[in-house]
């Protein structure tokens, strides 16, 4: 390896742990999301689950979903527990726990950086941005599969998208534009509202659902920033199970369902959400308010000590009876090098596990 390894960014101390609205635990790699929307606690379930009949549906298992990068960003190097990043005319170095090896790039290239994430690598951790070039606005213009949105320098390490969604959101808009129908589409835990985005312009009507106020907001400046203002797309800031339940009850559905929650989080009221605990119930819930004629209900899952067949199996219980297959496995980011076009090692990022009806 060329030159001297990058040195791991100093720690800062450790802050109290945030509330739900703060910002909870995020992904396996030990970075941490914003506001996520939450469940109602386990003490007293809204329903019980519905015994299912029928077989299990088929499985496809490992499947290894990969990006290369897309749009403006790509992932240019990894190691040391770091991670060097492109994000449109910025590159960017955060933690990345999961970056056992060694970096492969030399060190200046590293210290190059546009801006540095520095502090607290636990999951719950608080940092700051250092720009070591020059001080950058808290926002600047992005784009993937054609929309347009804001990346954004949070003190929670995290830029306004998960990047390694791309799949998820190509395999969507290739199902919006083939359906030749309309499609009802429902984002659920929807963060910054790129994939709700990227669901519209195909031609979907696009429920967006989120707990967080500051996340809608963002969505909304996301939305206005690609002059998308017209376009199809319901921004509910409401707690994700309770909305589900009210979909539920009204008999309201939907032909692709995206949900995206959290490993643990607190709520304003006091709502707890245990991913181990209330992931039943919300799929469950996601089944019955699948269309006859749906398309597909994609799960990811960050931040557990578990193997995806915890939730390819618990999948699969969902959907008896429902025909189909249903595929597991991670979301990887493979390095891309400095030119984002040189394959590297392959960054695993998140657990997934996804039904579709063929």
């Amino acid at each position: 390896m060329p030159g001297k390894p990058p040195a791991k960014p100093a720690r800062a101390s450790r802050p109290a742990k945030p509330l739900r609205d703060a910002k909870p635990p995020r992904d396996h790699g030990g970075n941490v999301a914003e506001s996520r929307s939450v469940a109602p606690a386990a003490a007293a379930p809204e329903r019980p689950l519905i015994a299912r009949t029928g077989e299990r549906p088929p499985e496809r298992v490992p499947v290894i979903l990969e990006s290369l990068g897309a749009g403006d960003f790509h992932l240019i190097d990894s190691g040391n527990g770091l991670k060097l990043e492109q994000y449109g005319p910025y590159r960017i170095v955060r933690p990345e726990a999961q970056a056992l090896w060694p970096p492969s790039l030399a060190a200046h290239i590293w210290d190059n950086a546009d801006a540095i994430f520095t502090g607290d690598t636990d999951e719950d951790g608080m940092g700051r941005w250092r720009f070591p070039r020059e001080a950058l606005g808290e926002t600047w213009p992005l784009q993937l599969l054609g929309v347009d949105f804001l990346g954004r320098f949070t003190a929670f390490r995290h830029v306004g998208v998960f990047p390694e969604q791309i799949v998820h959101w190509a395999w969507m808009k290739e199902q919006v534009e083939a359906a030749q129908r309309p499609l009802k589409v429902l984002n659920l835990f929807g963060y910054t509202g790129v994939a709700s985005l990227v669901a519209a312009a195909a031609g979907a009507e696009v429920t967006h659902v989120d707990a967080s106020k500051k996340a809608i907001g963002w969505a909304r400046e996301n939305q206005a920033l690609g002059r998308m203002e017209k376009m199809p797309i319901r921004w509910i800031c409401e707690d994700a199970m309770k909305f589900i339940l009210r979909e539920e009850r009204r008999g309201n559905k939907y032909d692709i369902i995206l949900t995206d929650p959290p490993k643990f989080g607190r709520g304003p009221n006091g709502e707890v959400w245990h991913l181990f605990e209330h992931l039943p119930l919300m799929l469950d819930i996601c089944r019955e308010i699948l269309s006859p004629k749906a398309l597909g209900l994609v799960l990811t899952a960050y931040s557990i000590r578990a193997s995806f067949y915890s939730i390819h199996e618990l999948m699969r219980e969902t959907m008896r009876g429902a025909g189909g297959a249903v595929e597991s496995g991670e979301l990887v980011i493979r390095e891309a090098g400095l030119d984002g076009r040189t394959p590297g090692r392959a960054l695993s990022t998140s657990l997934f596990s996804r039904w579709v009806p063929k």
